[in-house]
């Protein structure tokens, strides 16, 4: 178990590190049989179980894929006890608690973390706990939507409201994942107008904060189909049939754009009213130099996604496999 702790440089040298780390967990797993049929004392099963976790652990922090190197952990006075060095590597491995700064500063050991799945935030309220995933990818961290799921073992968890706090209101982006039968999923990507109503409506949607998100819901439906001005209409999270989609916050009145270039996301009807939790994104130019009102946002990346899906024999099939918001690093 020390030995898988040394620092390694090499591939080989990680090889012989989880050979050796699969080694010492064999051995414990004989050794905790044997105190459970020779004393059946609780603190000694506790004690083997702790000395498998530990392993476990030194061995996730000193592996990658290509190699990595790991922080030394000082075992003290080598008189003291195997326990007490167990004790002492268990504490350094997996008691810190992670912070919103160890996600900014995204250093090797939190990387690997993210990348395991193994980093959620998290949301108490009166009918418990729901979690967000938080993933990792192409060089950008991705916040997805709370949900009623178990927590991994093992995970190291962050308050939500933490981690939304970190975004900048001035450069919100988030993002819909569509799919659809015969299809694999494409990402929508949408930068918001900063400090608007409906922007923070969006976020909450894509984030799951008031109980209720874009996840699982479908397209309703292609307006102009093939003309220019042709846009596409979601987000009904009540009903999922065009009859719902309630606003979340009590009101949504405020300076927002006229444009009339696809890739707008637009608030379908007036802003406020009794479905304004539904949206529209624009897919082709308006012609003639028509606009359309009330634009808080612009689709920066997937539109050829939308438009795909503007081409599948029934829009009503496309839904929103995911959602959730861009952290910046």
């Amino acid at each position: 178990m020390l030995g898988s702790l040394n620092t390694v440089n090499t591939l080989q040298e990680v090889d012989t590190t989880i050979d050796t780390a699969d080694e010492c967990s064999m051995k414990v797993e004989d050794w905790l049989k044997k105190c459970q049929e020779l004393f059946p004392d609780v603190k000694t099963v506790h004690t083997s179980v702790k000395v498998q976790e530990t392993i476990r652990e030194a061995l996730e922090m000193t592996t990658t894929e290509t190699g990595a190197t790991a922080d030394p952990v000082h075992l003290g006075d080598s008189a003291s006890s195997i326990m007490n060095k167990v004790q002492e590597i268990a504490g350094q491995i997996s008691q810190k608690q992670l912070t919103v700064e160890d996600l900014r500063r995204m250093r090797e050991p939190v990387k690997r973390l993210v990348e395991a799945g193994r980093v959620l935030a998290v949301q108490e309220d009166q009918d418990g706990r729901r979690s967000a995933r938080i993933t990792l990818q192409d060089g950008l961290l991705y916040l997805h939507p709370l949900l009623r799921q178990p927590t991994p073992a093992h995970a190291h968890t962050l308050q939500e409201s933490e981690v939304v706090g970190v975004l900048d209101p001035s450069c919100t982006l988030v993002f819909l994942d569509l799919g659809w039968t015969g299809s694999t999923r494409g990402r929508v990507t949408i930068r918001l107008t900063p400090d608007t109503p409906l922007a923070r409506q969006f976020v909450l949607l894509c984030t799951g904060q008031r109980g209720h998100t874009y996840r699982n819901t479908k397209l309703l439906g292609v307006w102009g189909k093939g003309q220019p001005g042709e846009w596409v209409e979601g987000g009904d999270y009540e009903s999922n049939d065009g009859e719902g989609g309630a606003p979340l916050l009590p009101d949504l009145k405020g300076q927002y754009r006229e444009l009339g270039r696809a890739g707008a996301v637009l608030c379908w009807g007036v802003p406020g009213g009794p479905m304004s939790a539904q949206f529209g994104i624009t897919t082709r130019d308006r012609p003639g130099g028509g606009q359309w009102v009330n634009v808080f946002g612009d689709v920066v990346s997937g539109l050829d996604v939308v438009r795909a899906a503007v081409n599948h024999s029934d829009i009503t099939e496309v839904t929103v496999v995911d959602c959730g918001v861009v952290l910046p690093l």
